[in-house]
């Protein structure tokens, strides 16, 4: 069961073979005898999904309809708000914080079925590469405990790796699903900025921000996005076009254009990935794909673009938390300033403050110009070499992340070591693309190796006739980590 892919799994439950109630039990059972290795769980709603799995179960009984996700167990990352259930964002700014309302693809997910069964670890509020900063502890990597699972959506990511859950929903600021997906083995995928809304989702950085779905297979993750996308009025920035996405008969890659990213291929970039990915291109072609090489010459950029926009939108989102209004209050204080002070001081872990910090240094009267104009400025030549790259092809692939999963505490010292790991899935965001990764291989010592596809605005589609196509005629993203078989 742990396994089954998601169209197995729904194919058993519309015939009988498997009830709602047996699969949630047998993930509770799972999460209970395993995830005191992994650590991807910070809440586990055992009650309430067994007591929806029985409503779904007793529903297919008298024969009435159930929604498209009827039955399926559902994890969800901490930023994402869930009635009832905790939204912490890792931290301990918002320890004890239970949100009085849902998210808006949590209202989608209900609606459609779906067993909503816990909250996942992550980044302190989805800032981080590893997810080692949550003030719950890091996320183990199923593949090799000793290894990071990839962040911020690190216990999305390891959930479903782990045999966890079937389905997961994470958010990508910078790489946030991509990544961790890489580092895990398993298919994650980033929306166009706006197809999904993130009403709901506790911000980081509200222009680069998209919620996001992760599974074993393409099939799964496209089955969650078709759910949860869609026009939100509660969110300024959604999208009134929903997305297209991909049909069984649509999945030929005969003539398909697909563009090989040159500096994706350059130094830092690990030899057994290059490899992998190299490969995978090549299977691409066999498959009838026009594989060509093509550039983006601004992303060298992106890595310094983004950590200005994104530290000033975290600046000004995460203003609020001051101890008065929203979150952590410090007990011990002389004075009002003193009050702000220590309840951010003792709220906020390292790695918030110091993109806190950097975001108002850039934001202050006498660097604004300097620095975040120009990287707004940095941001539109990055869009602008996408829309040239989509004029020669219809598809980008490339390494999702420069190397495989790296040890846990290995690059904690070293910040501009830890954010060099999203050098591959930045731009995404920064342009607002739809990006994916699914598994394309291993190295030589059992890590995991994403290859990531990119599409123009809008073509979900294209990203998963891709995946599809390759996943029909490939085993990465069958493969299970030790942990799963046991």
């Amino acid at each position: 069961m742990h396994s089954a892919s998601v169209t197995q799994l729904l194919n058993s439950l519309s015939s009988g073979a498997l009830t709602s109630r047996q699969l949630v039990q047998s993930c509770l059972d799972r999460i209970a005898a395993c995830d005191s290795q992994i650590h991807a769980f910070v809440h586990v709603a055992a009650q309430s999904a067994l007591e929806q799995a029985d409503q779904i179960d007793a529903r297919r009984a008298a024969g009435q309809p159930v929604g498209k996700l009827a039955g399926l167990p559902i994890a969800v990352k901490d930023n994402i708000c869930v009635r009832g259930m905790p939204a912490t964002c890792g931290s301990r700014m918002l320890q004890n914080f239970v949100p009085p309302h849902s998210a808006h693809v949590i209202e989608r997910i209900t609606a459609a079925d779906g067993i909503l069964l816990g909250k996942l670890n992550l980044d302190e509020f989805a800032m981080g590469s590893s997810s080692e900063t949550s003030v719950f502890g890091p996320v183990c990597n199923p593949w090799n405990q000793r290894l990071t699972a990839g962040g911020s959506s690190g216990g999305s990511a390891a959930a479903v790796a782990a045999g966890f859950v079937p389905l997961a929903l994470g958010s990508d600021t910078g790489g946030s699903i991509r990544q961790p997906a890489s580092f895990c083995g398993v298919t994650g995928i980033k929306p166009t900025y706006g197809h999904v809304s993130r009403y709901g989702l506790i911000a980081y950085a509200s222009s680069l921000d998209q919620i996001g779905t992760l599974a074993r297979d393409a099939a799964g993750c496209a089955l969650l996005l078709q759910v949860i996308a869609g026009h939100d009025a509660r969110d300024s920035t959604s999208l009134q076009q929903p997305p297209e996405l991909c049909s069984p008969d649509s999945l030929s890659l005969q003539g398909l254009r697909v563009g090989v990213v040159r500096e994706h291929f350059g130094p830092g970039l690990d030899t057994e990935v290059a490899s992998a990915v190299q490969v995978a291109v090549s299977q691409l072609q066999a498959a009838g794909a026009d594989v060509r090489e093509v550039s983006l010459p601004h992303s060298r950029y992106a890595i310094a673009t983004y950590y200005l926009i994104a530290c000033c939108e975290a600046s000004s989102n995460l203003a609020r938390y001051d101890g008065i209004h929203y979150g952590h209050r410090a007990q011990k204080f002389q004075d009002l300033t003193d009050l702000y002070c220590q309840s951010r001081a003792e709220g906020f872990g390292a790695e918030v403050k110091r993109r806190i910090m950097l975001g108002t240094y850039a934001l202050s009267a006498g660097y604004y110009d300097a620095y975040y104009l120009k990287a707004l400025q940095m941001r539109r030549r990055i869009q602008e070499d996408f829309q040239r790259a989509f004029q020669q092809v219809d598809v980008l692939v490339g390494p999702t992340a420069p190397s495989a999963a790296f040890a846990l505490g290995e690059k904690l010292s070293d910040p501009l070591e830890m954010y060099l790991s999203d050098i591959c899935t930045i731009s995404t965001n920064l342009a607002g693309l739809p990006g994916m990764s699914i598994p394309c291989g291993f190295t030589s010592d059992g890590r995991p190796i994403g290859l990531q596809l990119q599409a123009p605005a809008l073509q979900e589609a294209r990203l998963l006739q891709v995946a599809t196509n390759y996943q029909n005629n490939s085993d990465w993203h069958l493969r299970q980590p030790p942990l799963a078989k046991a």
